[in-house]
């Protein structure tokens, strides 16, 4: 397979560049295993939506993707440390694959986004390249939106409980009480259990089919400002209708206040207007187990998860999540079966090579004796 790199000036067919662009009037179709590398600026000027391969944005300058017509991709890809700014919404129908450098979109602009259509799904996902603005998804079940600011992934995951038709989230590194981006959102009109709203971070979060949502945090989020104890971490939501912040979450937040995540209640994102991290004016009791490492080798040594504790209520359910709150592994009636590939369907790309080496999160509840365990598993490869 041939791949075209565009430089500066193309003259063919359906194209014609007198600047350092790649101007498309028309003409152009990416077919099965076709490949096309991107080097300056696309103008779209005319439909450009039957394709079915890859087409890449690399280099080392910024890029633009601007025009009349937003395209539509097959597989895409970005391998450019400069980023590409989207002037226009563009669609991809299979692969987006994150290697360095973001796609960034105005965030006062909500109609210019990165649309993963029915099918698509990303990978590669990083610090060092992502979504900087709007993301879209159409026709999903589970979206893991690969958003973040400049410098950092933090991704917001929402499980609906049937397929939403169009949802679309964008993250904010801004105080969500103030911000420029929405009105002001008074941070006392709050239930008197939430003792504070953070003011570091929000998502806004676009969907009209309820659903739970998986907030992460990492030390840049900090929630010691708020919090003494990580099983005072809630999120938070500002209600429409209510116009007042509303906690969203009542299971325990996993990890430690430098990093973690929590999982929302059922709600409906649409009916409030961004999420958050908030603190409970007091700390539930959260039990603590130690850490744990596994290597499974083969050598015959911490190839499998083995938690003593649970000998003791041998009715209880395990959950291993990864950094971003995305559940990898779930068993109820647990002993030691796990040994570092995940048992869940859905968003584990190539489950069966197993999991990757790094941190993990676990909880554990041991049914019998109404109690709940978490703490954090190391796996190496």
């Amino acid at each position: 397979m041939r791949r075209f790199l565009i430089h500066i000036v193309l003259l063919t067919g359906g194209f014609l560049s007198a600047q350092p662009a790649l101007q498309h009037y028309g003409n152009m179709q990416l077919h099965d295993g076709a490949q096309m590398g991107l080097y300056t600026d696309l103008v779209n000027q005319a439909p450009f939506d039957q394709n079915l391969g890859l087409f890449g944005f690399y280099g080392t300058l910024p890029l633009q993707v601007s025009g009349d017509f937003s395209p539509r991709f097959f597989d895409v890809e970005i391998a450019n440390d400069a980023g590409v700014d989207l002037e226009i919404p563009i669609d991809v129908a299979n692969n987006l694959n994150f290697i360095s450098g973001d796609f960034r979109t105005d965030r006062a602009l909500s109609d210019i986004y990165v649309s993963l259509l029915q099918d698509a799904f990303t990978v590669g996902e990083s610090n060092l390249s992502k979504v900087d603005g709007h993301v879209q998804a159409i026709q999903q079940q589970e979206v893991i939106f690969p958003v973040g600011d400049a410098s950092q992934l933090r991704p917001l995951t929402y499980q609906p409980t049937s397929v939403v038709p169009v949802t679309k989230c964008a993250y904010f590194r801004d105080d969500p009480t103030n911000s420029p981006f929405i009105a002001f959102l008074d941070p006392d009109l709050r239930p008197r259990t939430i003792e504070e709203i953070g003011r570091t971070e929000f998502w806004r979060l676009e969907g009209a089919v309820s659903g739970t949502v998986t907030l992460t945090w990492n030390a840049q989020s900090n929630l010691g400002a708020i919090a003494d104890d990580v099983s005072q971490i809630v999120i938070m939501g500002w209600n429409k209708s209510a116009g007042r912040w509303l906690p969203l979450s009542n299971a325990q937040a996993s990890g430690d206040l430098t990093a973690g995540f929590v999982i929302s209640d059922v709600f409906t994102p649409d009916d409030y207007v961004v999420l958050t991290f908030g603190s409970l004016s007091e700390a539930e009791e959260v039990f603590k187990l130690d850490n744990f490492y596994i290597s499974p080798n083969g050598d015959g040594i911490n190839d499998f998860l083995r938690i003593d504790e649970l000998l003791n209520s041998p009715n209880n359910e395990l959950r291993i999540y990864d950094r971003r709150g995305l559940l990898v592994f779930s068993q109820d009636n647990y002993t030691d079966q796990f040994n570092g590939f995940s048992n869940v369907d859905g968003m584990v790309i190539n489950r069966g090579a197993g999991l990757p080496e790094g941190v993990y999160f676990y909880v554990v509840r041991l049914l019998d004796l109404d109690t709940e365990y978490q703490g954090f598993l190391y796996l190496q490869r």
